[in-house]
């Protein structure tokens, strides 16, 4: 069978990677083609791609949008890496770098969130259906939509009568965050639904948002619209039929639950794990010594991004020459990730405090990589001025990353919520047991005392004590167990999570 997954987020090219979604569609269509599948993957240029990838004119697509006719260009990648039953298609307008050449998403202000995404991601919608439309894409038997982004090719689809040749294709939607929905007004606004489609006639019960009646909310829209909608674990696919508490810690369907809750009961709701790739080139041969240099070189590049020295790059550089000087016999604990509430929300409050005081009576030492939020960057910069066993890279490099995964004596995952996760999964796999909240994919990935450690709690006050009883259990073991912690981190590298077994399950239960 023919399927065509269409997403904003594609690691199989280069720079087009912003979070984990990048890496199911990366990974996903190399384990479907292994089971004689042919996937097409599109995704947008970004005013970049394009300039630095081989490829081939396919045609040229006339899309009606915001009242007028958009010329979208249609390319297909002609370099192959992988399965040959994989192609790589990109759309091509001057929209969708709107953020500045290569950049995937913008960060518009906070009284109009999602403005510019939404508007060339509806584009995006747009073009790639009216390619198909136009038989310029090869018609698939399953159309895969990932995330919000692509939600407004749903809404054409069911909406729109020229469609109908297309409408008979069977639609699988993924969510892979129901946190980030895209919801923007009806009308009234440059980037808003009737802006983009002004003639369309559409039902506004199935695809508004139900806390705000007069937005458009396109993940809701999606999940109403799709014949099967996905989630990236089974934990989380029963989480996200609950209403989210924020006040106790939990976080659910984020006000679409009730949707969810119906293809839940209509058997179009499935909760399948991603997978991780395994394999002797992903054994890291490196030392504190390398990771010293090699971060302390990173320091140096992203502070010459600024024309000031930022205090976190300043304070970690001075960290780095101490713990060069003053070697720890201890533990090094380990966090690589984005900077949001959703990872970090535990650590706020003094919580990040009180986790290095438990380190520190164990002699070990935090390393945290990552950047996001603003006032969390801020918050972590001053934890790590007075605080000489935490060490904050603010910025990413995968080359570090993979590092801290091999180096690490245990990898702390504190997510208030987490779909899947990747960051468990790639520790776990270079023999890194991982310390995670048991929610979500954490829940379906860690075992506790068996491949790592894991907590919980009713709210965030007794969610943020367990996570300081199991830190401190965990190193306990290590210094006065050691038997046991080899045991677990040797049960932790032995498990495996593979993309075959995922593709498996997508051909038993969504296409079919």
């Amino acid at each position: 069978m023919r399927i065509l997954m269409v997403a904003a987020e594609n690691d199989a090219i280069a720079g087009m990677k912003v979070g984990g979604v990048a890496d199911v569609i990366r990974d996903i269509p190399q384990a479907l083609a292994k089971l004689e599948q042919t996937i097409d993957v599109i995704v947008p240029d970004y005013g970049l791609i394009i300039d630095r990838e081989p490829h081939q004119w396919v045609a040229n697509i006339q899309v009606s949008f915001k009242g007028q006719s958009e010329q979208v260009g249609l390319f297909k990648l002609t370099k192959q890496n992988g399965e040959t039953n994989v192609q790589q298609w990109l759309v091509k307008h001057d929209l969708f770098a709107i953020g500045g050449k290569g950049q995937v998403y913008c960060n518009d202000p906070d009284n109009r969130p999602f403005a510019s995404d939404a508007t060339k991601f509806a584009l995006f919608s747009a073009a790639v259906t009216e390619a198909l439309h136009q038989q310029a894409l090869p018609r698939p038997d399953y159309i895969h939509l990932h995330d919000w982004h692509s939600a407004c090719l749903a809404v054409l689809i069911n909406s729109a009568p020229c469609y109908h040749d297309i409408a008979q294709i069977p639609r699988v939607f993924t969510v892979h965050n129901i946190a980030l929905q895209g919801i923007r007004p009806f009308k009234d606004d440059d980037s808003a639904f009737e802006t983009w489609f002004p003639h369309l006639s559409y039902n506004g019960e199935v695809i508004c948002d139900p806390r705000y009646p007069h937005c458009f909310n396109p993940m809701r829209a999606a999940i109403n619209l799709c014949d099967k909608v996905h989630v990236v674990s089974p934990s989380y696919a029963q989480e996200v039929i609950q209403p989210s508490q924020p006040e106790l810690g939990f976080f659910g369907g984020e006000g679409i639950e009730a949707d969810l809750q119906h293809a839940q009961a209509q058997g179009r709701l499935s909760g399948i794990l991603n997978g991780c790739e395994y394999g002797d080139q992903y054994n890291i041969d490196t030392s504190l010594d390398d990771f010293y240099l090699a971060a302390e070189k990173e320091i140096l590049r992203w502070a010459g991004q600024n024309s000031v020295l930022q205090s976190a790059h300043y304070l970690a550089s001075q960290r780095l020459l101490g713990w060069q000087n003053t070697p720890s016999e201890g533990p090094l604990i380990t966090s690589v990730g984005r900077l949001t509430d959703q990872k970090m929300l535990l650590m706020r409050d003094g919580g990040l405090q009180k986790t290095l005081d438990v380190l520190k009576s164990k002699d070990a030492r935090l390393i945290i990589l990552g950047s996001g939020d603003q006032t969390l960057e801020q918050e972590l910069t001053k934890v790590m001025a007075i605080n000489d066993n935490f060490l904050f890279l603010n910025g990413f490099a995968l080359g570090l990353s993979n590092q801290i995964y091999s180096l690490g004596d245990l990898f702390l995952m504190p997510s208030s919520f987490e779909p899947c996760g990747i960051s468990q999964m790639l520790s776990m796999r270079a023999g890194q047991p991982c310390l995670v909240h048991a929610v979500g994919g954490l829940k379906d990935t860690v075992l506790d005392m068996e491949n790592g450690f894991a907590f919980t709690g009713e709210s965030l006050e007794l969610q943020l004590n367990a996570l300081l009883a199991s830190l401190e259990q965990a190193l306990n073991i290590y210094s006065d167990h050691p038997e046991q912690w080899h045991a677990i981190a040797e049960k932790a590298k032995q498990t495996r999570f593979t993309w075959q077994d995922s593709a498996n399950q997508y051909l038993t239960q969504l296409y079919i």
